[in-house]
């Protein structure tokens, strides 16, 4: 579906909360059909531009007794869409479109709106942020796929969302990141500032295994890094640089320290664990080779 509005046109910022997305701040919203109605659920689809890809079951559980008891309060942001066998495509309001079906509601209020691609991307996202939704990660490849798919640019991404940018920037840096500490980040393990901390470390993989071993927190880690950029790098001996560099690549797809010991015939391989969950995640990706 393509952006009506054009990639001209001005667009007004959504950092100002959620109330200004459903019109409760008194103005009418353009494109909008009338106030709040009700459609069947079996209506709505799922937005392809919900930047969330995780919904806890525990969560979605205590909507759903929320709505058993009070119903919808907030109606469910939608647009209209022209193929498949929906009506209607969520804008902003999944979470409560999830639990009503788990409460086996028939019929969801909602208002309806005219939206492109790129402003429904940019609604659902500013949803996501205000209610601190959002992983680092998912915040990160939302900014992306903006800048990717509808050419957006960090000043205007951060007009749009109501975020500094050099926050916008400096969470784009994460998708930077090796995939072992991208995946510590997502697990929880590391916070967004360790991970900020460790974009400019010699070898974020290596310290963000020590980071998670020696639990360290965001200021610890910052001096860390700086300890570490600032020890003069020695030449190890006997190693070459192809056994160094397939050591790295190693640890990079393990999430583990990997050591390669190579002798005049074959040699050895060490994979550094530091808990029995590191244990069972290496196991279980030998055991699909």
């Amino acid at each position: 579906m393509s952006d009506p509005a054009g990639p001209r046109a001005k667009r007004p910022s959504l950092g100002r909360g959620l109330a200004a997305l459903f019109g409760e701040a008194g103005t009418r919203l353009p494109g909008e059909f009338g106030g709040a109605q009700t459609v069947p659920i079996e209506a709505i689809r799922p937005s392809a531009f919900q930047p969330r890809r995780h919904f806890a079951e525990s969560e979605l559980a205590g909507l759903a007794q929320s709505i058993r008891e009070k119903g919808i309060v907030q109606p469910l942001l939608v647009r209209p869409v022209a193929e498949g066998a929906a009506d209607f495509e969520l804008v902003a309001g999944e979470r409560r479109w999830r639990a009503a079906q788990l409460v086996g509601l028939h019929e969801v209020p909602v208002i309806i709106r005219q939206l492109g691609d790129s402003e429904a991307f940019e609604i659902a996202l500013v949803e996501n942020l205000q209610r601190e939704d959002l992983s680092p990660l998912e915040e990160a490849e939302a900014y992306s796929r903006l800048t990717r798919e509808f050419g957006r640019g960090q000043a205007g991404i951060a007009e749009t969302v109501g975020k500094s940018r050099s926050h916008i920037a400096n969470t784009l840096r994460l998708l930077g990141l090796p995939a072992a500490v991208r995946n510590s980040l997502e697990q929880g393990e590391l916070s967004a500032g360790h991970a900020r901390a460790l974009l400019g470390a010699p070898d974020p993989a290596a310290l963000a295994l020590e980071v998670v071993r020696r639990g360290l927190n965001v200021r610890a880690t910052e001096n860390l890094v700086r300890r570490r950029a600032a020890r003069p790098k020695a030449a190890p001996r006997g190693r070459d640089a192809d056994t160094v560099a397939l050591e790295r690549e190693l640890a990079t797809a393990l999430g583990l320290r990997v050591t390669l010991a190579p002798k005049r015939r074959g040699g050895s391989v060490t994979v550094h664990y530091t808990s029995l969950d590191q244990l069972d995640r290496v196991v279980t990706l030998l055991r699909r080779q």
